[in-house]
């Protein structure tokens, strides 16, 4: 069962300090924002499950589609001073570029931390959530994210039928 501790009025050293110190740690996940800290552990089965198969759903659908793409995976997306994430999966479409344009994030257990506010000074295009089975998109527009019934690099993919193959699969 996954948990989160969440730690407030955490600086941007102590939170690098914490960071590194749980550096060897793969089952732990932590985000940051402004003072904020959440700590998951561990990463369940389930979350595993859910995040490999919406990748695989993903590229499926990209290669199908002809859509050039490049995975970037969770690796961890900083604002120096201010922000930090790791998200489950992300991919670059089109060209590889340092910041991805879709991040995924497998929501089982919540945090306090609003993901979205954590990907938004990273100017990250779009953030796709996967809740209870379900799957929300939510496109960065005019520095705010608003929830869209379609992702803006996918007009055609409804992300019903995303959450209806993944139940199938």
């Amino acid at each position: 069962m996954e948990r989160v501790v969440t730690l407030e009025g955490i600086s941007w050293e102590r939170f690098n300090k914490i960071e590194s110190d749980f550096d060897e740690v793969s089952s732990l996940k932590l985000s940051y924002l402004g003072g904020l800290l959440d700590i998951m552990a561990p990463i369940s089965d389930e979350h595993e499950n859910v995040k490999s198969t919406v990748g695989a759903l993903l590229e499926g659908y990209m290669r199908e589609k002809g859509i050039r793409f490049y995975r970037r995976g969770g690796f961890t997306l900083k604002k120096e001073g201010y922000s930090s994430c790791e998200p489950d999966e992300s991919y670059c479409i089109g060209t590889n570029k340092k910041v991805p344009d879709i991040v995924i994030e497998v929501i089982i257990t919540s945090g306090s931390i609003n993901k979205l506010d954590v990907y938004k000074p990273q100017n990250i295009p779009e953030v796709w959530f996967w809740k209870s089975s379900q799957l929300q998109v939510f496109h960065l527009k005019d520095g705010l994210y608003e929830e869209v019934e379609q992702s803006v690099f996918f007009p055609d993919l409804d992300e019903r039928e995303v959450s209806a193959l993944y139940r199938l699969s």
